[in-house]
């Protein structure tokens, strides 16, 4: 079973103060949030398919938090940027990963991006070949 994984950057925070003690940054509430949608939603066929939250420390973009990256073998990576951990934010990600996983080869045409993701997109990175 192919893997699809999507890589949350858990350091991002949209704002330059400091956080106090305690509190989450926005990188981490939006992978708690992504978690809760993805188990308590019908989302049985990310499930099915071997989905993986991943929160990472860093993806280097810090000045264009929330960042997230989503990766399959022998698909194309995608980096979205700018993304506010909100609802409408986390169900636009995951609908973006199904259309990600029903693509057999991870290409998503730009204008079929949920609406939300289509201006936070920073980069298509291109597959590695898996010989």
């Amino acid at each position: 079973m192919t893997v699809h994984t999507l890589f949350v950057c858990k350091s991002c925070h949209r704002s330059e103060e400091e956080l106090a003690e305690g509190q989450l940054s926005d990188g981490s509430r939006l992978v708690e949030q992504l978690n809760a949608l993805s188990e308590t939603t019908c989302n049985e066929q990310l499930q099915s398919e071997a989905l993986k939250i991943e929160p990472v420390e860093c993806l280097w973009a810090c000045s264009r938090g929330c960042v997230v990256a989503v990766s399959s073998p022998e698909k194309p990576t995608y980096l979205f940027a700018d993304i506010v951990p909100e609802e409408n934010a986390n169900t636009a990600l995951l609908d973006f990963l199904k259309l990600y996983i029903n693509s057999r080869k991870g290409v998503i045409a730009w204008k079929k991006f949920p609406e939300i993701l289509q201006p936070a997109i920073v980069a298509t990175i291109p597959s590695v070949k898996v010989d």
